[in-house]
């Protein structure tokens, strides 16, 4: 969010804090659904049934040793801009964020079918990964790797920030958020599939989206190497 200037007042602050922390528990409903952002204000929440699904670059750490700053922000400006562009092309999503060079999504997915269509997003962000490597490769760029985690369960959405001013952002707190942080976390390292996914999330989709995945006893989840079908076609057409 981007800030806007104004003197801080403790007398007020203390107000709002009271506010709060005073507002009361039916304030914060229970939907099998995700509302929309204007139904949010400063006192209230909802409880939401989501799907989760996290992007995560590898040994990002490692990339400003082999390349210099203007390549680094064209790889990192690039795996973002994409990354947020497959995830805003579900017809399901909620909010996509950008936490550092992550990206992340929630998903409106109270039925199980949509599920599905949340994995298939999955697998167009591994095959996404493909796809940029062959442009990095043809511009003497090294290969990037990144994670893929997804959970499906209950999240507290919430409106956060600065009441009275521009400053603000809906705030998503919950073990869905979590679960699928970590997992994206551990994908695509030395041993892992670059895709996993959570019990839960695991359990909800069609038998045949089952069949693509295995089960990861080091990282209790099941994970693949999902890919998407045309996309992986114009990888064999232009990046041979």
């Amino acid at each position: 969010m981007e800030a806007s200037y104004s003197s801080y007042d403790h007398v007020a602050s203390a107000d709002r804090v009271d506010e709060i922390l005073d507002a009361p528990a039916g304030n914060f409903e229970e939907l099998d659904s995700i509302p929309a952002r204007t139904r949010l204000s400063f006192t209230n929440g909802f409880y939401v049934n989501c799907s989760c699904l996290f992007v995560d670059l590898r040994d990002s750490s490692e990339l400003p040793k082999k390349h210099k700053r203007p390549t680094l922000a064209k790889i990192y400006r690039s795996f973002i801009s994409e990354c947020v562009a497959v995830m805003n092309g579900n017809s399901r999503v909620a909010e996509v964020n950008i936490h550092g060079d992550a990206v992340w999504g929630v998903f409106d997915t109270p039925y199980r079918n949509q599920i599905d269509e949340v994995f298939s997003t999955a697998a167009r962000l591994n095959s996404l990964v493909k796809l940029l490597n062959c442009r990095f490769r043809k511009r003497g760029i090294d290969p990037i790797r990144a994670g893929v985690g997804a959970d499906w369960g209950r999240a507290l959405m919430i409106k956060a920030g600065y009441k009275g001013s521009a400053v603000n952002e809906v705030v998503w707190m919950g073990d869905v958020i979590n679960t699928a942080s970590n997992l994206s976390g551990q994908a695509a390292r030395l041993f892992s599939p670059p895709v996993m996914v959570s019990s839960v999330f695991y359990s909800n989709l069609n038998d045949e989206n089952q069949k693509l995945m295995a089960w990861n006893a080091s990282g209790n989840c099941y994970a693949g190497n999902i890919v998407n079908v045309a996309m992986d076609e114009w990888w064999e057409r232009n990046c041979q």
